[in-house]
């Protein structure tokens, strides 16, 4: 289900408006499509005809992915491409391994190929950030990745995949010091005043503490409170679950604090740089990749006005 609200520049804390600044309305798409535990590597399973054709039907301007492999990636350029997705250049993809060789429990992960997240635009982007994330093994090196458009500087684009590992390394659990590395890179972007949206698997329900100080205190209400953080979640206003939003990821067992399966994708933005309406929704898994559901989470895509400062 999608809701949508408007927020006014005027009425939200920091980053003052200018009449320089410009605005743009991005519809974002964001799918772990379980590349290798669920498709074995394939690109000829049905998953990448899925992807390349949800991002098409939901007219996308930024598509994002978690568990990815290189060939299903190279597979997505090539698909988009041909398409016509793309509507300027063809440097409007860019890959960051998480394992190069497979994922962090199978050797043979991806057939010996990079394992990772991926992020594609359709016009052409600039020069990838890969920022390194805490590691709680030596084969694994979780990313966030970014990229700004190349022709709009200031406006970037990233994913991050947060690991569902919470083991305590050195003093504090590792999924923590993740989600805090993250937004400590958001926050020097910000600072640097570019305007980013970040899509992906966060591995965190929104109402958890590790997240408090992501959501915004306009966010707090019966379902996630506690928050003072600086953004919005493009879901947080579903009717389904105010303050969640919708189920993304199935077969883990209903949950507070609506009784529903877990939400762990998500697209956030700063609050101080959303110039208008946003909204969201969960779609659907994928079917027929191998006669089965392609993804063990669900599409999450989104629409929000973003300011860009001068």
């Amino acid at each position: 289900m999608v809701a949508v609200v408007t927020l006014g520049v005027t009425l939200l804390t920091g980053g003052s408006a200018h009449a320089a600044d410009t605005e743009r309305t991005y519809n974002v798409w964001q799918w772990n499509v379980a590349g290798w535990k669920m498709n074995d590597g394939s690109t000829t399973n049905g998953m990448v005809d899925a992807a390349a054709a949800s991002i098409l039907n939901r007219d996308a301007d930024f598509a994002a992915f978690n568990e990815l492999c290189w060939n299903q990636y190279k597979a997505l350029q090539e698909k988009l491409l041909q398409n016509g997705w793309v509507s300027a250049g063809t440097s409007f993809a860019r890959f960051a391994a998480i394992r190069n060789g497979g994922e962090s429990h199978d050797d043979e992960a991806c057939n010996g190929e990079p394992y990772g997240v991926a992020i594609f635009s359709r016009r052409d982007l600039g020069i990838a950030e890969k920022y390194d994330l805490p590691q709680y093994t030596p084969k694994v090196v979780y990313k966030l990745l970014c990229a700004p458009l190349a022709d709009l500087g200031r406006m970037r684009f990233c994913t991050t995949h947060i690991t569902s590992k919470n083991s305590d390394i050195n003093g504090s659990p590792i999924n923590e010091q993740q989600l805090n590395a993250v937004q400590e890179h958001l926050e020097d972007l910000y600072n640097a005043g570019n305007t980013v949206i970040i899509a992906g698997d966060f591995n965190a329900r929104p109402h958890l503490i590790r997240l408090n100080d992501w959501y915004s205190p306009s966010v707090n209400g019966p379902n996630n409170h506690n928050n003072t953080g600086a953004y919005r979640e493009l879901d947080d206003l579903d009717p389904v679950c105010p303050g969640v939003g919708e189920t993304t990821v199935l077969g883990i067992g209903n949950e507070t604090p609506c009784g529903q399966p877990p939400k762990i994708d998500m697209i956030f933005v700063r609050e101080s740089l959303i110039a208008g309406a946003y909204s969201a929704d969960a779609l659907g898994q994928g079917t027929g990749c191998g006669g089965g559901g392609c993804s063990d989470h669900r599409v999450l895509t989104g629409t929000v006005t973003v300011r860009i400062r001068a």
